[in-house]
């Protein structure tokens, strides 16, 4: 019986390399409303999320539960169709669980894309943005609590946890698909509830460009792993008081939805440059 996480994500680890010969090279982590973006790998495995061992249930909608192992342009990748959060009551090792079995599969590439608010006024409903850096106001840090060294050290470096040379390979694959990606500071809060207009006015204030709930305990845990990131804003909405309509988790799937064919052109040019 397998008692501390570092064993849990071995044996999840154990078990969707049976399902698949292909071993993943770079991870996916797709965010609400951007699961349609799996379809575009070839040989592709689908594992739901219920059938691995210890693997935490998404319950959001726009979020299918399936991790997809295939190709994109020859290039083994993992793909998780959702995720699952804080807010829906899960634990930090829940929430990073996934991120852990995919660095215990071999993956050292990992791309998180996620739906955000925009915060900053000079981003539009629909972009994609790179992610240069965040700021935790979740409350939230998966490296606390019980240390298992297997996993990384307990104290290490966060200066570039999203990797500039990553970011670059990304904007070289946005310029081949004829347009521009912008880089901005993710916040993350822990939600469900939308923020209040006071609230974006002090995000701004402390430098931050977009608003999500997810994202940087993954990044966290995967630098623990020392996992190279990429993150990827889908600007799903402008954050309250910088638009005029209210907030809705509909309007975020349905603008997550109209984005996944650029985001899924993206990645068939960023993989190959990751992979290499």
């Amino acid at each position: 019986m397998e008692n501390t996480l570092f064993e849990k994500t071995g044996a999840a680890a154990e078990f969707i390399a049976e399902w698949s010969e292909l071993r993943p090279q770079i991870g996916i982590v797709l965010g609400s409303g951007l699961g349609a973006v799996a379809g575009q790998l070839k040989n592709a495995t689908a594992i739901p999320f219920a059938e691995i061992p210890y693997f935490p249930q998404s319950t959001v909608p726009g979020h299918s539960g399936r991790l997809v192992i295939g190709t994109i342009q020859t290039v083994p990748v993992a793909v998780m169709q959702g995720r699952v959060h804080a807010y829906e009551g899960y634990s930090s090792d829940e929430v990073t669980f996934p991120v852990r079995v995919l660095g215990r599969l071999g993956v050292r590439r990992l791309v998180l894309t996620n739906a955000a608010g925009g915060i900053n006024p000079a981003l539009r409903q629909g972009q994609l943005v790179l992610i240069a850096d965040h700021i935790n106001l979740s409350g939230r840090n998966p490296v606390a609590g019980q240390q298992e060294e297997q996993f990384g050290p307990r104290f290490f470096d966060m200066s570039e946890a999203y990797s500039a040379r990553l970011r670059r390979l990304a904007q070289e694959a946005g310029r081949s698909a004829k347009f521009e990606l912008a880089e901005g500071v993710y916040i993350s809060v822990l939600g469900p509830s939308f923020e209040t207009p006071a609230e974006i006015r002090a995000f701004r204030a402390m430098g931050a460009d977009l608003v999500g709930m997810s994202t940087v305990q993954e990044t966290i845990a995967a630098r623990q792993m020392g996992i190279e990131v990429l993150g990827i804003s889908c600007v799903t909405n402008m954050a309250a008081g910088i638009g005029k309509e209210p907030l809705s988790h509909e309007e975020v799937i349905e603008t997550g939805r109209a984005v996944e064919r650029q985001l899924a052109g993206l990645l068939d040019r960023l993989v190959p440059l990751m992979g290499g």
